[in-house]
């Protein structure tokens, strides 16, 4: 196996700190590694694989002396429109963290255990879902593979952490991120409003969804909403079927899926919560049932940690897939 030469962008980020650590303990063999922040973060102290490295204001300029093999992007859309292109057009593969090109036709959009056979030598560019899709496509895809699925309904309650350090620190009461308090309150609004009083929080998570299941005409609806818990998200879904499947098909149809853990007992009391979630790469699946709603419907309640699973973890596993599939070999 080709040992890879790799720069993550944004390294000192909540993030990019997280990709540090997870690449760190996988398996892929790595030749050399470069970590770039803002000017702020210059300098800072990063241990990778027993080394001692620091931090470097990112710029063109020192990317362009490197030979690179990919480059992971942690740094916010307005950071992956300055690089990307020019990281593709030196023949460099990028994974990118923002939302900036997920839905554009020359990205693809991947999550490896739901649709990474289509990662290829020929696609530079590999935009890593939004947080709350990732964690919620795996059980939709778990079911989607054995019957058809007609409607999705996701209402989503997504940790501060979701918004950077300063959503964290919001919530410690340091500084005022949000326009409203979130200690003690639930903020029904991720990013900004669209004409149809949806968010786009709320409307990447419908056509991410969308593009990920190759479904244009999948209909979905979505309401996100910010709570004051400082890391992962939870997402609870109601699926309508295109015929009847039974509690106890779905139940095993999760369990069998890779990335996903069952944790599924009423009588026990035993559901997906943050506090069991966090720091584990696996999606929670519970809260298992039939709707009342619709004749054909299940309901689940999904409990990730999004700055590992939603974005980092997500992403590391993206080069292994890559790795896995010859994409790096000569």
């Amino acid at each position: 196996m080709e040992r890879l030469n790799v720069a993550i962008i944004g390294a000192t980020g909540l993030v990019g700190t997280k990709i540090v650590e997870i690449l760190a303990n996988t398996t892929i063999e790595i030749e050399n590694i470069y970590f770039f922040s803002s000017f702020v973060d210059a300098g800072q102290k990063i241990e990778f694989r027993n080394k001692t490295y620091y931090s470097k204001e990112a710029s063109k300029k020192r990317l362009q002396k490197l030979d690179l093999d990919v480059v992971f992007l942690a740094a916010g859309g307005d950071v992956s429109y300055h690089y990307a292109e020019f990281l593709i057009n030196r023949g460099i593969y990028v994974i990118d963290n923002s939302s900036y090109f997920r839905m554009k036709n020359h990205s693809l959009l991947i999550i490896p255990e739901v649709n990474g056979e289509l990662l290829t030598k020929k696609n530079y560019l590999i935009s890593n879902p939004n947080c709350s899709t990732i964690q919620s496509l795996l059980p939709i895809k778990a079911i989607a593979d054995c019957v058809d699925i007609e409607k999705i309904i996701y209402s989503t309650y997504q940790a501060v952490s979701g918004s950077g350090v300063n959503g964290i620190k919001s919530l410690e009461g340091e500084l005022s991120h949000y326009k409203y308090p979130i200690k003690n309150n639930l903020i029904p609004q991720i990013d900004t409003f669209i004409d149809d009083d949806y968010t786009k929080e709320e409307v990447k998570m419908i056509n991410e969804t969308k593009k990920i299941l190759n479904n244009f005409l999948l209909d979905i609806s979505a309401t996100c909403v910010r709570v004051p818990i400082s890391n992962c998200h939870a997402v609870d879904i109601t699926l309508e079927l295109k015929r009847n499947v039974s509690v106890e098909k779905i139940k095993k149809l999760l369990n069998k899926f890779e990335g996903i853990k069952v944790v599924d007992d009423p009588s026990e009391e035993m559901y997906p919560m943050p506090i069991i979630a966090d720091e584990q790469d696996d999606v929670l699946v519970g809260r298992i049932r039939k709707s009342y709603v619709f004749d054909n419907g299940v309901r689940l309640f999904v409990v990730a940690d999004n700055l590992r699973k939603g974005a980092a973890l997500n992403a590391v596993q993206i080069l292994e897939k890559m790795v896995e599939r010859g994409i790096f070999n000569v």
